[in-house]
């Protein structure tokens, strides 16, 4: 009896220990209380987003005299919508927009060819400021910028897998698994990879460990656009992917043996 009570309590010890070696794989960003002050001293600036080729942007011009802007904008169109045409509505009319070549330049009404790439937003709305006033307008123009095709795509163990596009052209990795309503319980948060492409063609894999504090300082903390975050399955969902029918019934006919082979040592003793 003895010698069955202390196979039990090493048992429930070992379980114990690997419940906290695997709890210990779950939290996000381990010990992360107080980061602030270790940050202090460091200049911990978010990463503008540049522009670059392929990437499509939106670009108005805007000023107190509307007619006087009309030649820097490119001009509507009409978008489709399904909806509308079944019910023999017109179809709306929609902005379009401009598209970086790979030169990194873009056609722009009146200024002509423009070279953006490696610029950010802000740095072009001033450029085309300067070159519009005080040659073409009295005043200086609003110029927006924005970009249209900013996304980021979430595959593997997450909820939702899928491309989200961001409206506010600044996202971290957080906030990208968040709206793919977090990994699942199989996903290995020790080993998510980050896979980068910049609009020249140099590509980047990156692993990312997301119950690393540290990874609030990592230059990838903050997403660029066209990311790719894959979540990697943890060995449970490896070996249940393994299993097939064969190996089930193999395994669930192992099992009725032993129950029966119990059932006959306590009935014969």
């Amino acid at each position: 009896m003895k010698k069955a009570y202390s196979i039990l309590a090493a048992s429930l010890a070992l379980f114990v220990l690997g419940s906290c070696t695997s709890y210990k794989k779950i939290p996000y960003l381990q010990s992360a209380f107080g980061l602030n002050l270790e940050m202090s001293n460091q200049e911990t600036q978010i990463k503008v987003q540049k522009i670059m080729p392929s990437d499509q942007l939106y670009i108005t011009v805007n000023s107190s005299t509307p007619e006087s802007a009309i030649p820097f904008n490119l001009p509507l169109v009409p978008v489709s919508n399904m909806d509308n045409s079944r019910l023999g509505i017109n179809n709306t009319l929609g902005m379009q927009t401009y598209l970086v070549n790979e030169q990194g330049e873009i056609e722009f009404p009146i200024l002509g060819k423009l070279r953006i790439s490696g610029m950010s937003k802000s740095q072009v709305q001033d450029m085309i400021k300067r070159k519009i006033y005080p040659t073409y307008l009295k005043e200086p123009p609003i110029v927006t910028v924005r970009f249209v095709n900013y996304q980021v795509s979430l595959l593997g163990e997450v909820n939702r897998p899928g491309a989200y596009t961001i409206t506010n052209d600044k996202i971290n990795i957080m906030e990208a698994l968040a709206l793919a309503g977090d990994l699942t319980i199989y996903g290995r948060r020790d080993n998510v990879l980050l896979l980068r492409e910049n609009g020249y063609g140099k590509k980047e894999a990156v692993k990312i460990d997301l119950t690393d504090k540290s990874l609030l300082l990592s230059p990838y903390y903050y997403l660029q656009q066209n990311d790719i975050i894959y979540v990697q399955p943890n060995k449970s969902r490896a070996r249940g992917s393994n299993i097939g029918t064969a190996e089930t019934l193999t395994i669930s006919v192992i099992g009725t043996l032993i129950s029966l082979t119990g059932l006959i040592i306590t009935v014969l003793k």
